[in-house]
């Protein structure tokens, strides 16, 4: 697949919104992660590129942060995110946003974007944030499942309708 100047711009774009929305965090005490914009702008990235171009934007998205650059969630960065406790999110993003943009097809509706993030992106991404957790943390399913998900499911969810209701008004 070749990308043009239009594909390697949205790409580009949605990347810069992911990175800034790192910034838009509020740490809670029960987790390592903190609640972020991130996945909102993910979501919107997965029903508005195609699954390559998915794919490719978050590959940059954590390279950039595995380099070192504050894109990550509270404008950290760095290899210690991805070999820490929060890594198995970003690994779970590499799964679930693709397969998102993958399902959601062509036809632009806001209940079949909403049904599909919900019902692939949020559990894909939970059980790689919740093995990195057992694995990092040497804790079990439980206490992963407190730390890593219960938190989460109702701002991801919010998050996931705000994006399919954001996809269904932009055109790009």
């Amino acid at each position: 697949m070749q990308l043009n100047t239009r594909d390697l711009t949205k790409i580009s774009l949605l990347l810069a919104l992911t990175c800034v929305s790192g910034y838009i965090s509020i740490p809670i005490p029960l987790s390592p992660s903190p609640i972020s914009a991130v996945t909102l702008i993910l979501n919107l990235a997965a029903f508005l590129l195609t699954p390559l171009q998915t794919l490719i934007m978050i590959a940059a998205y954590i390279l950039l942060g595995a380099i070192g650059l504050p894109v990550f969630s509270g404008g950290t960065g760095g290899l210690t995110m991805l070999v820490g406790p929060r890594g198995g999110f970003y690994v779970g993003f590499l799964v679930a946003y693709p397969l998102i943009s993958y399902f959601c097809g062509r036809l632009r509706s806001f209940w079949r974007y909403f049904l599909i993030s919900v019902g692939i992106g949020i559990p894909v991404t939970y059980i790689g944030g919740v093995a990195g957790m057992m694995y990092f943390l040497q804790i079990d399913l439980w206490a992963a499942l407190v730390a890593g998900a219960f938190p989460f499911i109702f701002g991801d969810v919010l998050k996931c309708a705000l994006a399919s209701y954001i996809a269904t008004k932009v055109r790009l």
